[in-house]
């Protein structure tokens, strides 16, 4: 490992909790593989103002937001990508000759491994009214998927359906509907909550796509009973690893391999 000095540049995530999050595990490893004298921390600021004023003062040159800044963090910035204020959340802010400017890597995370089994003319299931569901919510809108917001919180729930322009469900009625694709983006079944899942599992059915945003554990409780009931299970690694990828593209302008994040992720979940 390089030595951190007075040229070290500074990245971070900025969320609450986070110390489960295994982000600088894979950026402190990019930046070794790319010999980049960049060093990456988390922290848990009290409010996203005093985050991005920390953000300015020190010269950081780069954030991770997670739960539950995605939305907040917007009004703070300097300038904001389209994509992300159609979307109304940023998980990735860049510093670069003065000027903050967030970015939403999630949709592309989310997304991606979800190609491969077909998302157009798909019957799909969000679970969650947070930052990620809006972001999940909006890529597979624009890949012309039939999306349903789900949701424990009516208002949330609702307010998040109006905004993407398609249904809402209350999570105890889960049962009522049939889905091509669920899509877990709470933090139900997240270290050390293991045990936890956000709906029961006979709502799960053969030949379903399960997809957990969750990745501590790798499998958790809804991918295991997922798998259980024939369905095809995708750990929260595959979104983690495609949106964490994006980030350092935009930090670094260097694409890094997924299957090399596979490896570490994987390695660091055991």
């Amino acid at each position: 490992m390089k030595s951190i000095n007075s040229q070290t540049d500074l990245y971070c995530i900025f969320g609450s909790p986070v110390g489960h999050s295994k982000s600088p595990a894979i950026h402190n490893m990019l930046f070794a593989e790319y010999g980049i004298n960049a060093a990456y921390l988390a922290f848990e600021p009290e409010n996203m103002k005093s985050g991005i004023a920390a953000v300015r003062s020190f010269g950081i040159k780069g954030v991770s937001v997670t739960i539950p800044f995605k939305e907040e963090v917007i009004q703070y910035l300097d300038e904001t990508d389209d994509e992300a204020l159609r979307i109304g959340a940023v998980n990735t802010v860049v510093y670069r000759s003065g000027i903050l400017k967030g970015y939403n890597t999630d949709c592309f995370g989310a997304v991606a491994p979800l190609r491969d089994f077909g998302i157009e003319g798909k019957r799909i299931g969000i679970i969650g009214a947070g930052g990620a569901a809006r972001a999940a919510g909006f890529g597979m809108i624009r890949e012309s998927g039939k999306v349903t917001v789900i949701n424990r919180s009516v208002e949330k729930g609702e307010k998040l359906a109006t905004a993407l322009s398609c249904p809402f469900l209350k999570l105890e009625e889960i049962g009522s509907r049939k889905f091509d694709i669920l899509i877990n983006t709470t933090p139900s079944g997240m270290f050390p909550d293991t045990e936890e899942s956000p709906v029961p599992d006979h709502v799960l059915k053969p030949g379903m796509v399960v997809m957990d945003m969750v990745y501590n554990p790798v499998e958790t409780l809804l991918l295991r009973q997922a798998g259980q009931r024939g369905c095809h299970a995708i750990s929260g690694i595959e979104m983690f690893i495609c949106q964490g990828a994006k980030q350092f593209e935009l930090w670094t302008g260097i694409s890094p391999s997924i299957d090399k994040l596979r490896q570490v992720m994987t390695e660091e979940t055991v």
